[in-house]
């Protein structure tokens, strides 16, 4: 740009001083007008990259005003863990899983007496406990979160697969899932664990692996029942 203005000023100069002088002047005008635009120009661009209001305009999206996730605090992850262990919910769900064993009268070795709807109570309290927990305990050593949440998108589709998905994945610190090892893990534990130390002899470790499926099954449908049932 320099050497373009040196260059004409020099061309000028050789035609005559007073031409030179009208001719600068003009120059001059029509450069600051040009200075001037492409001042505004800039000023434009940068107003549109500092301006707040520019900014947060693409994020003030109703999807963007509610994060996708956010991770519950350690306060929040343990008092969960609490209520899916001893927690109303848990307690009536064993209980009604109880009572639909002793009618069927499965095993049939705890019989249809109160007793046996006791011993099937405890041994859900039991199962129930031990997969919590190891859920609990997988979830804070890898830092994931099997908690259920759900779809932000409302269309039928989306809330089914979400349900099935929150059954076998869970959430990294970022939201990203992952494959559930947490609650595979804890689910089929719990399973195995109640057939071969409390169940009737003939269980064993295969009953319990039947069982883990049926309880991963049962869970698909809870979360169903959440997406489509529960208002939160």
């Amino acid at each position: 740009m320099r050497s373009t203005l040196i260059f004409a000023l020099f061309l000028i100069g050789a035609v005559s001083v007073a031409n030179a002088q009208e001719t600068t002047q003009t120059n001059y005008l029509s450069e600051s007008k040009d200075f001037s635009f492409v001042s505004k120009k800039i000023k434009e661009k940068s107003a549109s990259r500092t301006n707040p209001a520019d900014i947060s305009e693409p994020v003030l999206t109703a999807s963007a005003q509610t994060p996708a996730y956010t991770r519950p605090n350690a306060e929040k992850r343990f008092k969960r863990y609490v209520n899916s262990v001893i927690g109303p919910f848990t307690l009536l769900g064993n209980a009604i899983g109880a009572g639909f064993g002793t009618l069927a009268n499965e095993p049939e070795e705890w019989g249809k007496k109160p007793e046996g709807f006791g011993r099937r109570f405890a041994s859900n309290l039991g199962r129930s406990a031990i997969r919590n927990t190891t859920i609990y305990a997988l979830d804070e050593t890898l830092k994931l979160d099997s908690g259920f949440y759900r779809s932000r998108k409302r269309d039928p589709g989306s809330r089914v697969k979400n349900a099935v998905l929150s059954t076998f994945t869970a959430r990294k610190t970022n939201g990203k899932r992952v494959v559930g090892v947490p609650r595979l893990v804890g689910t089929y534990t719990g399973s195995i664990v109640a057939a071969e130390v409390w169940f009737p002899k003939r269980f064993d470790y295969k009953d319990g692996l039947r069982d883990g499926t049926v309880s991963l099954g049962f869970n698909t449908l809870v979360n169903l029942f959440r997406e489509f049932v529960l208002k939160k």
